[in-house]
């Protein structure tokens, strides 16, 4: 069934999303948003986009080589963020005919469940720790305009980090 997909500006998706319990039965809910997300001709989609403030998030994605990746995060945790600092072009389902370059990190480690309760430890690297960080803001109330690339952003902040790493010195 395709659901409707929340638009910016509704309070949920602005809300951390709460953790499913095991007893719960998701396999219609996973089913209806590979079918919203494939109508609406996404990459990932997450729970609250559609109105449900579970954290759940799916992605089916085809690599430049065509190697398809598909699987669905019940529960996800980011263990690790580091790598490069990347400036990528990205949408959103929830923010319609709007793309911006934002900045993410490239690689990530995550621990999840899959549809099954099967839990998992991986490291996922450049696009794909993209779209998982994009799909897990959305679970964490955040949406990706909260990481628009700004060139005097990123300059003050790296020499905040110049800053805070010799306390110290004082200037006048």
């Amino acid at each position: 069934m395709i659901l409707p997909i929340l638009i910016s500006g509704h309070p949920l998706l602005r809300k951390r999303c709460i953790e499913i319990e095991k007893f719960y039965n998701i396999n219609s809910l996973i089913k209806n948003m590979y079918d919203t997300m494939g109508q609406a001709q996404g990459i990932g989609l997450a729970a609250p986009q559609i109105g449900i403030s579970l954290r759940l998030f799916i992605i089916e994605y085809n690599n430049f080589y065509k190697k398809k990746f598909k699987q669905v995060f019940i529960n996800p945790k980011i263990l690790k963020i580091y790598g490069s600092s990347l400036i990528t072009k990205e949408g959103c389902l929830s923010i319609p005919n709007i793309i911006e370059n934002i900045i993410r990190t490239n690689h990530l480690i995550i621990e999840y469940y899959d549809e099954n309760w099967k839990k998992y430890k991986q490291h996922f690297h450049g696009l794909l720790s993209i779209i998982i960080q994009h799909e897990y803001d959305h679970i964490e109330g955040k949406l990706f305009l909260d990481h628009i690339y700004d060139p005097k952003k990123l300059f003050l902040h790296n020499q905040l980090k110049k800053i805070s790493a010799n306390p110290n010195r004082l200037h006048f």
